[in-house]
């Protein structure tokens, strides 16, 4: 059953619960926002919301590369 008093006419978050920042890009890497935009978000107008949901398929390929891990640990013998 839908909840009709918490309809609201906006951009929902990209927000996908996975919140941890990329030490380089600063982004977080489950939604890809920046966290000014994160912050931002419940005062931004939808106009402003859009135009950082536009953006956020581009920024995808900014969190690729990955720093090794535990093979890269490994190999290091950390």
């Amino acid at each position: 059953m839908k909840d009709d008093i918490w309809k609201r006419d906006e951009i929902e978050s990209p927000c996908v619960k996975i919140c941890v920042v990329h030490p380089e890009t600063r982004l977080c890497t489950g939604c890809l926002r920046s966290i000014d935009e994160i912050t931002r978000w419940s005062k931004m107008s939808p106009e402003d919301r859009r135009a950082v949901m536009a953006e956020l398929p581009d920024r995808a390929g900014l969190l690729t590369k990955r720093r090794g891990g535990r093979a890269a640990r490994l190999a290091r013998g950390d």
